[in-house]
């Protein structure tokens, strides 16, 4: 899977690529604000994305994540304040709540993986708080 990286905080956007890269899946691109994410949307064309809520260029997390929506990408939200996401949770699947742990955030990545891929037999791990079903972009999760 190609994954797309959208923080504004270098180490944890490293680190992230690692524990990304380590299960066995493609980091296409590292974004810090919303102007590089934009760029990496249409450049790599991610088939997942993490996307920070507040980046460099100031809480303009949410705008990428409405844009992955309608690009048809799925995505999960990372953010130190969950409760700033809409109801709607933009298009995203859940959100991982800051600070996280590198098992958790790899046991969310798993399940991610494993919806994308079509299988929903699993349950999500502890560590991601998921959108409600309808919310999931129709053409990836019939």
């Amino acid at each position: 899977m190609k994954v797309m990286i959208v923080e504004d905080e270098m180490l944890l956007a490293m680190e992230l690529e690692s524990e990304v890269e380590m299960a066995g899946h493609q980091v296409t691109g590292l974004a810090m604000s919303s102007i590089q994410a934009r760029e990496q949307i249409g450049k790599s064309k991610p088939d997942f994305a993490f996307v920070d809520i507040h980046l460099m260029d100031g809480p303009t997390g949410i705008d990428v994540g409405r844009e992955l929506s309608a690009a048809g990408i799925p995505y999960v939200f990372v953010s130190g304040n969950i409760k700033r996401i809409p109801e709607d949770f933009a298009g995203a699947l859940g959100a991982i709540e800051k600070p996280y742990t590198m098992n958790g955030m790899k046991n969310a990545l798993a399940y991610v993986s494993a919806i994308i891929a079509g299988d929903c037999s699993g349950s999500p791990p502890a560590s991601l708080v998921l959108a409600e079903r309808d919310t999931f972009p129709k053409r990836r999760f019939g």
